[in-house]
C-alpha cells in the first residue's frame, strides 16, 4: 500500500481537488478529464481490484454507490445524465489498482464508451 498513488492521495501526500470526505470516501477531480466532470471515488480501505471485495464489504460497496449519487447531485449532473464506471484489470482500463470509481457527465456520453 505504501507505494499506491491513490493511498498517497487520500493521505494528502499527492495534491488533489478535493469534492468529498468522509470516513470511507475521499473524491477528487481527475488530473487528466474525459467529461466535463470527471471525478474519481476512492474508498479509503485498500482493495486492488473490484473483484477482490468480499462479502463483508456489500455495506461498503453500497454505500459507494450512494455516496457517488450524492456527490453527482451537488455536481448538478444528475438531470442530464452521468456514468459510473468501474474498471477492473489492464485489460479492463484499470492503471491505478486501488479500487476506484469515476463519475463522468456534462456531456453526452456515447455507446461504447470511450
Amino acid at each position: 500500500m505504501e507505494d499506491c498513488i491513490f493511498c498517497k492521495v487520500i493521505n494528502g501526500e499527492i495534491p488533489s481537488k478535493e469534492v468529498y470526505s468522509d470516513e470511507e470516501f475521499y473524491a477528487f477531480r481527475d488530473v487528466n478529464p474525459q467529461a466535463p466532470v470527471h471525478l474519481l471515488i476512492v474508498p479509503r480501505k485498500h482493495v486492488e481490484r473490484v473483484v477482490q471485495f468480499a462479502d463483508e464489504d456489500a455495506a461498503l460497496i453500497g454505500r459507494m454507490i450512494l455516496t457517488a449519487n450524492k456527490i453527482s447531485e451537488s455536481e448538478g449532473i444528475v438531470d442530464e445524465g452521468f456514468r459510473y464506471v468501474l474498471n477492473c484489470n489492464l485489460g479492463g482500463g484499470q492503471t491505478v489498482f486501488h479500487v476506484h470509481m469515476h463519475i463522468l457527465g456534462g456531456r453526452q456520453m456515447g455507446w461504447p464508451p470511450g
